[in-house]
């Protein structure tokens, strides 16, 4: 383990790979809290905070008086397993309201200290791909806080996720399949289909996209939105996104993973993206600053993985970016200076706080 990781991040860790690795089986009990705090030596709180990340990520589920039970499903033979639908949870709302919003101040101070020091540099074309400088900022980012060690060649400024579909689309192409969930954000349809594709739509269930949907569905592309989907409110579950990367791993597929919010996530630790799990390099990572600074700063980002660059650049490479300078060079301050993620976390600790305070 990792010594520079907290203690209760470092067991989740020990204990999430024993259940991916089969030490533990679908639907076995693992051994309590008390148990394996006498174990490992350490205090009740470390362990009840790694149990409550995996029951979060949908590892292991907790049953009443009885303990803690394995819901992972190992990856073969997932596309045999049916699961009868379940209603998806309540809808979220979008866009998301802005309350708790990023401090006006802070963006204020931030944009004149952008044109103070880049003057009329600003009005210069920014690269293509973006700004040097928003790419490496996006790439320290994804470092620290996602466990996507990516460079700066692999990020893809753009304005919006919607532009950033049809960038997309024209890189992989028109003639493929394009899957989607069922429901989902209505304009995730609206692009491809305006981009002239075939959607094949998949029905969601409680944790993800239904198996026998997946398993039976001709598309070569699908596009997923792992956390909190809109409108289901459906996060895909540990097993699921597993099912996800193992779907993509043949017949030269691929998956756009739509993060969106994620980083307002409950939990003690990032959610995992489905880009960092996967080793194909076959996952294409989509996120925008619409829900973390605001709706009114139109720039997203894709992320390319690494076989993928010389295709985009080939195919799409010379459209321009679609994002002011100045934009960017404000953002990428804030990303540098601890801003971004100082924000972040304090929405993150007032949601727990307000959680905590409904008694959940």
């Amino acid at each position: 383990m990792k010594q520079k990781k907290p203690a209760y991040l470092q067991l989740y860790e020990a204990l999430r790979e024993k259940i991916t690795q089969g030490t533990w089986a679908y639907g076995e009990r693992i051994p309590s809290r008390r148990e394996t705090a006498r174990e490992e030596g350490l205090s009740a709180i470390t362990v009840e905070h790694s149990y409550e990340l995996l029951c979060q990520e949908g590892y292991i589920e907790a049953r009443p008086r009885s303990g803690f039970y394995v819901i992972y499903r190992p990856l073969d033979g997932f596309a045999q397993v049916s699961l009868p639908p379940q209603r998806p949870t309540a809808p979220a709302l979008y866009p998301p309201k802005q309350e708790n919003g990023f401090p006006f101040s802070v963006l204020a101070r931030t944009m004149r200290r952008v044109m103070t020091e880049y003057g009329e540099s600003l009005l210069s074309k920014s690269p293509n791909t973006g700004c040097a400088a928003l790419r490496q900022a996006i790439a320290r980012y994804l470092a620290r806080n996602r466990g996507m060690n990516v460079g700066p060649d692999q990020i893809v400024i753009g304005s919006g996720a919607e532009y950033l579909y049809g960038l997309v689309v024209e890189m992989l192409g028109r003639g493929r399949v394009y899957a989607i969930e069922s429901p989902s954000y209505e304009k995730i349809e609206q692009v491809y289909r305006a981009k002239g594709v075939t959607c094949d739509l998949l029905p969601l269930a409680h944790d993800g996209i239904q198996s026998a949907a997946l398993a039976a569905t001709d598309a070569s592309v699908l596009h997923i939105t792992p956390y909190r989907s809109f409108p289901s409110g459906v996060t895909a579950s540990a097993s699921k996104r597993r099912e996800y990367i193992h779907w993509a791993a043949e017949n030269d597929r691929f998956i756009v993973e739509d993060d969106f919010e994620s980083e307002f996530s409950l939990l003690r630790k990032p959610e995992e993206t489905v880009f960092s799990q996967s080793k194909k390099e076959n996952v294409i990572y989509l996120n925008t600053f619409t829900r973390t600074v605001s709706p009114a700063i139109r720039v997203g980002y894709m992320v390319l993985p690494k076989r993928l660059i010389p295709l985009f650049s080939r195919t799409v490479g010379f459209y321009s970016c679609t994002v002011p300078a100045f934009e960017q060079y404000v953002l990428a301050q804030l990303m540098d200076n601890g801003d971004f993620e100082r924000h972040i976390n304090r929405i993150r600790r007032i949601e727990r706080k307000k959680r905590a305070d409904r008694g959940s």
